[in-house]
């Protein structure tokens, strides 16, 4: 009987992939773009999410479907099956050589006052250097000089439809004048979408809060072994002083096998990024 396939993870798969031309556009049909519409006009104020399928074309990702996910109470239990039907997504995207991939964001606070806010954003090629490394350490940061706002990179959007589609929204153009219904459709009460925002960003700063408090934590514990190890070659230095003038073989100054030697892990600082970048980008939402 053969063996089943293993199943590898996305760094492994980051780690072998071949190199691809530089992405330059998503391409989104505008069937796409109504249905993300829909869908977070149908749950405002509460933030939704869903999978997006297409085709990766040389330099053009083509988005040509989106599928939403339900919105369902906050469960872990029911957020880690949301996160693995995501990760079986996106591997099977993989398996039909679609590499690389995009996040479309929608704004509706922006769009109801009158501006499509729609963008595109990928993971930079040197964040995801680092993150094939797995070293998010402040060394390696600042030898990369990557800071929170390398994270994403922003790719233009290019809106496709199909001739039909073209030929059907040409027959809907009515040449009757801008009327009073017209004008009342333009919702432009953004507090919903405010109060939704001022939450999630309460929430960004007690967890950023929280991995400075970590940090905190490993630079008290370094500073104290660093005391310790000046205590203990110093202590160790005098014996030696009082064993060369008794002839005596001297001792090493340094002992791998006492605890005080033993390298504190610095913790990563990719939360901290994201959770930066989060903020940044509540507050602008909330900026206008």
């Amino acid at each position: 009987m053969a063996n089943p396939p293993m199943t590898r993870s996305f760094l492994q798969v980051a780690a072998t992939e071949e190199v691809a031309p530089p992405l330059r556009v998503v391409q989104i049909e505008g069937l796409v773009i109504l249905k993300i519409i829909k869908h977070c006009k149908e749950f405002s104020p509460a933030v939704v999410t869903g999978q997006l399928l297409g085709l990766d074309v040389g330099s053009v990702l083509e988005v040509t479907n989106c599928l939403p996910f339900p919105v369902r109470e906050e469960d872990e239990e029911v957020e880690a099956d949301g996160a693995n039907y995501q990760l079986e997504m996106m591997r099977c995207l993989r398996e039909e050589n679609i590499r690389r991939s995009v996040c479309i964001i929608y704004d509706p606070s922006r769009s109801n006052q009158g501006v499509l806010a729609l963008k595109a954003l990928k993971l930079s090629d040197s964040f995801m250097d680092l993150y094939r490394n797995t070293n998010f350490t402040g060394e390696k940061l600042r030898e990369k000089n990557l800071s929170w706002v390398d994270i994403f990179e922003e790719i233009p959007i290019k809106v496709s439809n199909s001739a039909l589609t073209s030929a059907f929204m040409t027959e809907l153009e009515a040449d009757s004048p801008v009327s009073q219904c017209d004008y009342d459709r333009l919702k432009l009460s953004t507090r919903p979408f405010m109060e939704r925002n001022v939450e999630s960003l309460i929430g960004c700063m007690d967890s950023l809060s929280a991995q400075q408090q970590k940090f905190q934590f490993y630079y008290r514990n370094l500073s104290r072994q660093q005391a310790q190890q000046q205590a203990w070659l110093q202590k160790r230095r005098a014996e030696n002083m009082a064993r060369k003038a008794a002839g005596e073989e001297l001792l090493p100054e340094e002992d791998p096998s006492n605890p005080i030697f033993k390298p504190i892990p610095e913790p990563s600082r990719l939360d901290t990024y994201l959770i930066t970048n989060q903020i940044s980008n509540y507050c602008n939402q909330i900026n206008g």
